[in-house]
């Protein structure tokens, strides 16, 4: 079966198996950020976003993004550096192991186009399939509050 997606903006035209995971797909186009961890929907490490929103890209089957377009954390740097989410997070020292970043980047970022004003526990609520074993989400958390009130007084 054929499908037609983007990719950080780049079209993708692939022949799939009829129960191919998303996860499967990016891996075998090169995103390699995008984690394979779990594989029980439990972990978060494959998180993108499909059409702005996350999703499990171990649970979600590639038929389904047919037209779609997927977000990997690939989009979120460019020759420029690091997003302010990525960077917010190294400030905080919430990048240990790493294996956990691709997935918690794509989810906060959508977390704060849905609520630029989070609270603690709306963060924690938010990223709650994100699992991180390095952290203990404490620095995870106030780096995506800190930055939220940055964005909000519009830089540092």
């Amino acid at each position: 079966m054929k499908v037609t997606f983007k990719v950080n903006g780049k079209s993708h035209t692939v022949d799939i198996d009829a129960g191919e995971f998303l996860l499967e797909t990016l891996r075998k186009l090169g995103y390699k950020s995008v984690k394979h961890g779990c594989d029980t929907a439990s972990c978060g490490a494959c998180s993108v976003q499909l059409d702005g929103n996350p999703v499990l890209s171990c649970r979600t089957f590639t038929a389904a993004v047919d037209g779609h377009e997927i977000k990997t954390v690939e989009a979120f740097s460019n020759n420029e550096g690091l997003s302010d989410i990525q960077l917010a997070l190294l400030k905080e020292g919430a990048v240990q192991c790493g294996f956990c970043v691709p997935g918690l980047v794509v989810t906060a970022d959508a977390l704060l186009r849905e609520n630029p004003n989070p609270t603690e526990e709306d963060v924690k609520e938010y990223l709650n399939g994100n699992l991180c074993r390095c952290t203990g989400y404490e620095s995870q958390t106030r780096a995506i509050v800190k930055l939220a009130k940055e964005r909000r007084s519009g830089g540092e």
